[in-house]
């Protein structure tokens, strides 16, 4: 019997493993993909475009460059006012529940106790969860069970910046190596070819590293860029025409 036993504590250690993992990923995860795929649309739909329009291979590179550098920049700024915000606002939550800690340690002593009865416990045991929680660690014990704050999934302004200016710029890179490498008659189908490509790999990747279905990270991904694609072509060919 001991065997099976040690096997199966194994097996759970080893799921519990995998989920703490992927729930560690969540803080740059969200802001690598979203910069890569958006590296590799907007560029490669910009180049698509001007490419349509019938422009030059020399101003097609020079818009794909330019893409690039504002696009990696702009995610940066944007990634990092978005996430201080959310850091501010839990810096804010946490500092009133100090407060709150020390002014009234009873209520929040009973506040906590209510959130365990609400999940299942009665409440003596959930007064006595509450009071050891707190006897460790009251503010801790408040951010995760009452603010849904944890270390995993706290907000990182400058971690969000850098990831997603670094993951934009691989991405953007991608279809301008293509046009570099492409002559120009094959140069929009085979930026095409390779956003879509990119996108698919993106996409699986993404899902399989949070844990989510490979197949609907896939097509998500690969049916918007797609459309992207489809639309910036589009809006370049009626300016080539107007012209």
């Amino acid at each position: 019997m001991g065997a099976p036993i040690g096997k199966v504590g194994e097996v759970m250690r080893a799921r519990h493993l995998e989920k703490h993992v992927a729930t560690s990923r969540i803080g740059w995860l969200r802001a690598a993909v979203l910069g890569a795929n958006d590296g590799v649309v907007s560029t490669a739909s910009l180049i698509v475009g001007v490419a349509a329009a019938g422009a030059a291979r020399g101003d097609i590179v020079i818009a794909g460059a330019a893409a690039l550098v504002a696009g990696a920049m702009s995610m940066a700024a944007g990634e990092y006012v978005s996430v201080s915000s959310q850091s501010d606002a839990e810096r804010a939550d946490l500092a009133r529940e100090r407060r709150e800690l020390q002014e009234q340690p009873e209520l929040e002593l009973a506040e906590l106790t209510q959130i365990y009865v609400g999940r299942g416990l009665d409440a003596d045991l959930a007064g006595e969860v509450a009071r050891q929680l707190m006897t460790k660690d009251a503010l801790g014990a408040h951010a995760r069970d009452e603010l849904h704050i944890i270390d995993a999934t706290v907000a990182r302004p400058v971690q969000a910046a850098w990831t997603s200016a670094v993951t934009f710029a691989a991405g953007a890179i991608v279809p301008l190596l293509v046009v570099l490498a492409t002559p120009a008659s094959a140069l929009t189908p085979a930026v095409v070819i390779a956003a879509l490509v990119c996108l698919a790999a993106l996409g699986a990747l993404g899902a399989s590293a949070g844990g989510a279905p490979v197949i609907k990270g896939v097509l998500r991904v690969t049916l918007w860029g797609a459309l992207a694609l489809a639309v910036t072509a589009a809006v370049g060919r009626l300016f080539s025409v107007a012209a």
